[in-house]
């Protein structure tokens, strides 16, 4: 196992990106860059050995500055949704960026994607990464507290990619951490809606046409949101106005680690599982992707990938019956989620 470091471009104020590249025996690849914490790549054997990338993203670091669907990115301090930009907390009221209608989306308008993290290899006797970390000011994109991050990335010779998130704040804050990678596992020779997918989720967090919970938590069963059983993930696509894209309930105790995810595509023989401390997921199939001009001139199409974005409930500070998303001085903010890559 090895972790290597190369320039992959340079800021416009003239600051260096680098590249970690973290491999494994298996001949497993992933690459990170340190603007945004944007997973590049991960590389992984199909059914017959060879090695392709199954994340979209781009081949430069010029695309990474300009708009995108925040391909990759370490996604902070909130993930998802807060309604309208405004929560109360203390007694004291609240206003964030507002960036996706009438709400605040994925921390904001310089969220954590747009940030360069301060980047740190490693390595040990079981698994290569990097350390990334970032001080978030106090009421940067209108939230309290000074909040120092952490970031690992890690990876194992049991194709195991391990995301390992921790914070620490100065005053009452919310945080919401995770990672918005876009996955295809035949590498886009098709979309994924052949993919097939199960998920031990028997409730999910129905939304309004903002896309903002509306507090309810309801059942899947005899719904298009059903996954408790393996199927394709076009089957039930018709019945959705705007494909998926919707907050469902991990079947777990507290913030115990669960595997709670499997995806698996007949083409290419991969395999991808899923496991998390974090209550809830974020199941999205790239809906809004149109015409973007990504890696090897690809130009993605809705349903080209989906997202498993492992993280709390949207709106979390304004449902006091969600999971609360507070993190208090002399607390710690600690999650992990692990991606782990196979042939059927």
């Amino acid at each position: 196992m090895n972790v290597l470091k190369s320039v992959y471009g340079v800021m416009p104020e003239g600051r260096d990106i680098d590249q970690f590249t973290l491999e494994n025996d298996q001949g497993m690849v992933v690459k990170i860059i340190n603007y945004g914490g944007i997973i590049t790549n991960i590389m992984v054997p199909d059914k017959n050995g060879d090695l392709h990338d199954v994340v979209l993203g781009f081949d430069n670091l010029e695309s990474y500055l300009g708009t995108h669907p925040y391909f990759g990115a370490i996604i902070g301090r909130y993930a998802n949704r807060i309604a309208n930009g405004r929560f109360e907390l203390n007694g004291k009221g609240y206003t964030l960026a507002v960036n996706n209608g009438p709400n605040h989306l994925h921390g904001g308008i310089h969220g954590f994607d747009k940030k360069v993290w301060f980047p740190k290899k490693f390595k040990n006797e079981n698994e290569v990464g990097l350390k990334l970390t970032y001080l978030s000011e106090h009421l940067e994109e209108g939230y309290p507290g000074n909040l120092q991050v952490e970031v690992d990335y890690a990876l194992n010779n049991n194709n195991e990619l391990i995301i390992r998130y921790k914070a620490e704040t100065d005053m009452d804050t919310h945080i919401n951490l995770t990672n918005h990678s876009y996955f295809n596992l035949n590498s886009v020779s098709s979309n994924v809606l052949k993919h097939k997918l199960i998920m031990a989720c028997d409730r999910y967090t129905p939304v309004d046409d903002t896309q903002i919970p509306t507090g309810e938590i309801r059942s899947v069963d005899g719904t298009a949101f059903d996954f408790l059983e393996m199927k394709e993930i076009g089957r039930d696509f018709g019945q959705l106005e705007n494909g998926y894209d919707h907050n469902f309930i991990i079947n777990k105790e507290d913030f115990e680690m669960k595997w709670f995810a499997r995806v698996e595509d007949p083409e290419s023989g991969r395999i991808m599982e899923v496991g998390t401390t974090q209550p809830g997921v974020q199941f999205y199939t790239s809906n809004f992707l149109k015409d973007v001009r990504g890696k090897n001139s690809m130009t993605y199409q809705p349903q080209d990938a989906l997202c498993l974005e492992t993280q709390h409930y949207p709106d979390s500070p304004n449902h006091p019956r969600f999971p609360s998303t507070l993190l208090k001085p002399n607390e710690e903010y600690r999650h992990t989620t692990i991606y782990k890559f196979g042939v059927k």
